[in-house]
């Protein structure tokens, strides 16, 4: 065989390859295309024909539906109200012999959830990730015991997570959201009517609204601050005790709790049986700490319990001007290193070494929770030193600035001296 000839039977043999190996992928391609068609093709859900033509309550609108999730994965309304979803005849369709329950009472609901929200094994082919304990949880919980005693008003399932328009956490349509759960708590909690013989103010939503943490989650978009369910709870939730309100607060809290324990107010609080966390800064109303809530002025929180002439009033004095004094020595460094910028000088260090002062004035504010003067003065004294180190940094900038300016001015006086002389010099020649 020649060599030409060689090439064009390798030619052909490659050809004849791909063209089996494509007539291969269509055919799997083609045998896959059923199934996967079959397999996204929603169920029959007749029952949305009539009730979505219904009036309220019995609406049922189908767009919305169709973005429940339990309608994306293929239930439908029988799963819920039983019967025949796929039946066109309606009395068919709501059979008793095909388990038609109709309209689901109140006190039922938490069960009939519970169904295939507490099956771990039916609940895994969904989603692995979702807990499977609400209902055992929300037994424990406060509106669990009330609906259990025949108190209808309490909130179940549906309250909170919706009927028909069911939608993941995660969506920021749902009503479970973070950003939505205040406002679903609110439904209840913030309506006077509702909550009639409950004996539990109708402020909180007001409260939070107003709060640093409402502020972080709406305004800072952080999905991760405080809403109600942070300390409340959600299935199994419940009103935090006086005991348990430090734990709850230390849950995010954590360095000021344990500097909390072992300050002087841990004993004498517990002692009193008051929450410790919230006599300060209050629960649902948290405004932002600032140094005015420590101290001996008329506004300090301190006066509340201290009177002047004890040790704690002595305390709040001596801790309230050591925060002062350092702020001050900050804001007296940084006015000199901009003067410093603004002139053309380099303290680019000295402003990186400033922000380690800062950092030690808000671990001072801090440490304040342990309510221990001395302890204070180590992270007032650390962050001294280095405001004063970038103060004498600005100041060393600007002698250095006034050096160039004076030898700069020097410098043109002579040079207009000489360009005088020059001209004087010139001029004599001429008329010589």
């Amino acid at each position: 065989m020649t060599r030409s000839s060689h090439r064009h039977f390798s030619g052909a043999r490659s050809r004849l390859l791909s063209a089996v190996l494509a007539c291969l992928a269509l055919y799997l391609l083609a045998s896959l295309l059923p199934i996967s068609a079959s397999a996204q093709a929603p169920p029959v859900n007749n029952c949305l024909t009539c009730h979505s033509m219904l009036d309220a309550p019995l609406a049922v609108k189908p767009d919305a539906f169709a973005q429940d999730v339990h309608a994306r994965n293929g239930l439908t309304c029988a799963g819920c109200h039983g019967g025949d979803a796929a039946a066109e005849d309606p009395t068919r369709a709501m059979s008793r012999a095909a388990g038609f329950k109709g309209k689901i009472q109140r006190t039922q609901i938490p069960e009939l959830c519970a169904k295939c929200h507490a099956d771990a094994a039916y609940m895994h082919k969904y989603n692995p990730s979702l807990r499977t304990d609400q209902l055992s949880q929300y037994r424990t919980s406060v509106h669990g015991k009330r609906l259990a005693q025949g108190d209808t008003k309490v909130a179940v399932c549906s309250d909170c997570h919706g009927f028909h328009d069911i939608r993941p956490a995660s969506d920021t349509r749902a009503s479970v959201h973070p950003l939505k759960i205040a406002e679903t708590c609110a439904k209840c909690h913030a309506s006077a009517e509702h909550m009639k013989g409950y004996s539990i103010p109708t402020d909180q939503f007001a409260g939070y609204s107003a709060s640093v943490h409402h502020e972080a989650l709406t305004v800072r978009g952080d999905l991760s601050a405080p809403t109600c369910t942070t300390c409340h709870g959600n299935h199994g939730a419940a009103p935090p005790g006086v005991a348990s309100v430090e734990f709850v607060c230390a849950t995010c809290h954590v360095f000021q709790a344990q500097l909390f324990d072992t300050s002087p107010h841990k004993a004498a609080f517990a002692a009193m049986g008051v929450a410790a966390c919230i006599t300060c800064h209050s629960n649902h109303r948290i405004q932002h700490p600032t140094d005015a809530m420590i101290g001996t002025d008329p506004q300090a929180i301190c006066l509340s319990c201290h009177a002047s002439g004890d040790k704690g009033y002595a305390a709040a004095g001596q801790m309230k001007s050591d925060l002062l004094r350092l702020a001050k020595a900050i804001q007296e460094s940084g006015e000199t290193l901009d003067v410093a910028e603004r002139s053309g000088m380099e303290v680019s260090q000295a402003k990186l070494d400033q922000a380690e002062a800062r950092n030690s004035l808000t671990k001072a504010r801090v440490t304040i929770h342990a309510f221990q003067p001395k302890k204070l003065e180590e992270d007032i004294n650390a962050g001294l030193k280095i405001a004063e180190k970038t103060h004498q940094a600005g100041v060393a900038a600007l002698a250095e600035r006034d050096y160039r300016r004076m030898g700069l001015s020097v410098s043109v006086v002579f040079i207009i001296i000489v360009l005088i002389g020059l001209w004087l010099y010139i001029r004599q020649i001429e008329s010589a």
